[in-house]
């Protein structure tokens, strides 16, 4: 039996498991970002004058790119899980 084939089980669970923890910060972190847009827009803290100063430009911009990416980690993430459960599936009926 070779060495490699004693370590891919290993390897693709924690290739899903690091996919799981970065769709999570990704989608989790972009809905934080539009707490903040909301609650900032509520209370007066973010206006149009002070739209472009300090930390809003980033809380502003990071949704459009955090959702999307989330979005396709999640893909990636059934695509890997499918493939891992169809070779088990297989082995298992040898």
């Amino acid at each position: 039996m070779n060495v490699a084939d004693d370590t891919s089980p290993i390897l693709s669970q924690r290739t899903e498991r690091v996919l799981a923890f970065m769709v999570a910060s990704a989608i989790g972190l972009s809905i934080l970002c539009f707490l903040a847009i909301i609650i900032g827009t509520a209370v007066g803290a973010r206006t149009a004058q002070t739209q472009g100063e300090g930390a809003w430009p980033v809380v502003g911009v990071l949704p459009l790119v955090g959702l999307p990416l989330g979005a396709a980690l999640l893909v990636a993430l059934i695509v890997i899980s499918g493939i891992r459960r169809g070779r088990e599936a297989k082995d298992a009926r040898k």
